[in-house]
């Protein structure tokens, strides 16, 4: 097969620590846009430090939550509801980080934590499903230790839809009613701190985030069983897009 795609998912310029992993294994573990990019885009603006115990919310196939034990040497509690806890241990055993980070099997309304019990809440692109009703950020710093770190990224939009009073075609097409949870990173940003729980650190759409999107949905097409069926629509959605209201948000906060 050509490898031509699976190169472009390497960018030690942009992404360095992201580019120390293997690429096909990546897309193994694929649940959507490359997820390594994305947490390390968002870590900058958060101070993650070894030692720290993090929620991993939504976690997927884990591979955000091995980057996390590796790279910032931290503890991770590694939370999702559509993927088997013994399936993401495997995963994290594979790596070499099983001592680091622990599997769980929860729905994000219903977490089994005691209180205060993270240094650090990290989501990757998995918010946009549940974390955008006006409660759920409350519930959510039950978790979070005064002065403990939120960090999220999650598809976004350069405009609201409720601004521009439709989803445009070629995204609806792909993505129907969903993209109405899409936001732009000031909607975010006033969400979270109107309800002074928080103090937003940072709020911007990821640069470029488009482009991302579409390396990694073209390295799926021809790296996965289907591949090409699968994220055609996606590619096709992204290319006729060119970045005028497709991205990514990344935003950041700490607790009060």
């Amino acid at each position: 097969m050509p490898v031509t795609a699976l190169n472009d998912l390497v960018r030690p310029d942009r992404y360095p620590r992201s580019s120390r992993y293997d690429p096909a294994w990546l897309v193994g573990l694929d649940m959507g846009p490359n997820p390594l990019w994305l947490l390390e885009d968002l870590a900058r603006d958060l101070d993650l430090r070894p030692g720290m115990r993090v929620l991993d919310l939504g976690s997927g196939k884990g591979a955000t939550s091995v980057f996390l034990a590796r790279e910032y040497g931290v503890d991770v509690v590694a939370a999702d509801w559509w993927v088997p806890a013994e399936d993401a241990v495997a995963v994290f055993a594979e790596a070499g980080v099983a001592d680091r980070v622990e599997a769980v099997q929860a729905e994000a309304h219903v977490l089994p934590f005691e209180p205060e019990s993270f240094d650090a809440i990290v989501s990757i692109d998995a918010f946009e499903y549940f974390g955008t009703a006006d409660s759920y950020l409350p519930y959510l710093m039950r978790f979070l230790r005064p002065g403990g770190q939120l960090g999220v990224a999650t598809p976004g939009m350069s405009r609201e839809v409720r601004e521009l009073g439709t989803i445009p075609a070629h995204i609806k097409r792909v993505v129907g009613w969903e993209a109405i949870a899409w936001h732009t990173a000031e909607w975010w940003r006033f969400q979270w701190e109107i309800t002074e729980l928080v103090d937003v650190t940072s709020a911007r759409l990821q640069e470029d985030a488009w482009r991302d999107w579409l390396l990694w949905a073209r390295a799926c097409a021809e790296q996965q069983p289907g591949g090409l069926t699968a994220n055609q629509p996606v590619i096709d959605m992204l290319t006729e897009d060119g970045g005028e209201f497709l991205s990514f948000a990344l935003v950041t906060a700490r607790k009060r």
